[in-house]
């Protein structure tokens, strides 16, 4: 621990868990210069590789269970909904290094986006959440005992995530056209069914293509600003609902909602809550946070303030309800708590 002349004896814990296998490049080099950024201001890192899938819930834990104060996220969204399914209900802080094909939560945050052209990008976001602030936020918690940060989703969404995951490292280099690409058939050959969603005390029961219970703003690969007003610490979820049958009319949804102006269309029904119950009339899957799960029913309750997260500098500030306090402040003045169980 003796690189640079700003290096200091180390005060803090931390694990940065990162997946080789996210994003289209090779980028070990960011991960060892992010891991010395983070020890020179007093962090102790321990570096963890994921080697299978749920290996970063794994790993998340086990982090908790060492007394870690924080715990560094690299990868997309799939690696941060493992990451956060180890830290439920600890006082461990999850920081987001967005390093993914899509990083729907890194870009609700405001952090920058991977960039091929500049080998250390998450110097960048790190120095952000370095300056940021620590936060809690809420989460759902699903009757099949897994967990969401961002959305739970019945319908078109989980036959595309059927059809497109795993993707291949080539595949990947496409970035966002390349999922399009793979998306493009299951797309095409979803229909809707009859489906009855309750939202606390209130059902809607219509013919739908896709169900969305929206935790954050950002969907689809940030190709749709879903929830432009969703709050992460508000004890509500957005219950998007988008009726027909046949993929044109998904592809009018679509449409619109790119446009911002699927408030006022008729057949895209919204609701908010923090009771959600999705029954359809086949058994479908489902995803939570573009994972895929089997079957429907499911049943959501919102765990309110559930995940300690750190927000960068330069987060839209009206992202959450409540204040937040420094990462030194955070790691000071609470210890992290028993290992969490980490659902998956």
């Amino acid at each position: 621990m003796t690189e640079g002349k700003h290096i200091m004896s180390a005060t803090w814990q931390a694990t940065l868990i990162y997946n080789p296998y996210a994003g289209f490049d090779d980028w070990q080099q960011n991960i060892n210069a992010t891991a010395a950024f983070w020890r020179a201001r007093g962090w102790d890192i321990t570096l963890r590789q994921t080697d299978h899938p749920r290996h970063a819930t794994v790993l998340a834990v086990e982090a908790v269970r060492a007394g870690h104060q924080l715990v560094l996220a690299a990868g997309g969204d799939g690696t941060l909904h493992e990451v956060a399914n180890g830290l439920l209900g600890s006082q461990t802080v999850l920081a987001v290094l967005p390093a993914g094909t899509t990083n729907c939560f890194a870009r609700d945050l405001g952090l920058p986006a991977p960039n091929g052209a500049n080998p250390y990008w998450l110097l960048e976001a790190s120095e952000r959440l370095m300056a940021g602030s620590v936060h809690t936020m809420d989460v759902g918690e699903c009757s099949n005992g897994g967990s969401f940060i961002l959305w739970a989703a019945v319908g078109v969404d989980s036959r595309i995530v059927e059809g497109v995951e795993p993707r291949s490292r080539l595949l990947k280099r496409f970035g966002m056209a390349g999922y399009i690409a793979k998306a493009t058939l299951p797309f095409l050959l979803h229909q809707g069914e009859k489906m009855r969603v309750s939202v606390d005390d209130e059902v809607v029961e219509e013919e739908m293509l896709a169900v969305v219970v929206s935790n954050s703003r950002l969907y689809a690969g940030g190709l749709f600003n879903l929830s432009p007003e969703s709050v992460l610490d508000d004890g509500r979820f957005d219950v998007w609902m988008l009726c027909g049958r046949y993929s044109p009319q998904m592809l009018a949804h679509s449409l619109f909602i790119m446009a911002g102006r699927h408030g006022d269309r008729e057949n895209i029904i919204k609701r908010s809550g923090s009771r959600v119950l999705i029954e359809t009339s086949t058994a479908q899957p489902f995803h939570l946070d573009g994972e895929l799960n089997r079957f429907t029913p499911i049943e959501i309750a919102l765990e309110p303030g559930f995940l300690r997260i750190l927000a960068p500098q330069g987060a839209p500030a009206d992202l959450f309800v409540n204040g937040g306090c420094s990462l030194t402040t955070s790691v000071t003045t609470s210890r992290p708590a028993p290992a969490a169980t980490g659902s998956a």
